[in-house]
């Protein structure tokens, strides 16, 4: 199986360390970049990392992994709570997909409790601040391995 992993990262992400620190806290989206490429290092795992406010290229870039992909992990910020084409995307996905949230998603609004993106994913990590993202590249790394 491939090792090669997309993490994908939805509208207002480049903002981070920024945009209410309060709730994601201070680092980058460069900063977590980073930390997902060192430890896809460790784990052997080849890294694709991008970036969008166009929920079009996050579509695209979920198309793209298909049949190259051995695992996507997505962080689809506010398209988490409205966007049914991006869970129709990731039904036409074949690997796992990993739902990262920088903040606890569950004790916010209302309107924030409700995930399309759950319908489709194999796990979900929310409110472990960037470093979800780690932990979902760990958990990404571990079903390849299984499926090996």
């Amino acid at each position: 199986m491939s090792r090669l992993v997309y993490v994908l990262n939805g509208p207002n992400l480049n903002l981070l360390g920024q945009r209410e620190p309060h709730l994601y806290g201070a680092q980058t989206l460069a900063d977590i970049q980073r930390a997902c490429a060192a430890l896809a290092g460790e784990l052997k795992l080849d890294l694709r990392f991008h970036q969008s406010n166009r929920e079009y290229e996050l579509i695209d870039w979920i198309h793209e992994a298909r049949g190259k992909a051995g695992g996507l992990a997505i962080n689809p910020a506010a398209l988490t709570h409205t966007s049914i084409a991006l869970l129709d995307a990731l039904n036409a996905f074949e690997g796992p997909v990993i739902e990262v949230h920088i903040s606890n998603i569950h004790k916010r609004e209302e309107f924030r409790q409700k995930s399309f993106v759950s319908k489709r994913a194999d796990g979900v990590i929310a409110g472990c601040g960037a470093q979800g993202y780690e932990l979902a590249l760990r958990r990404l790394a571990r079903l390849i391995d299984d499926k090996g």
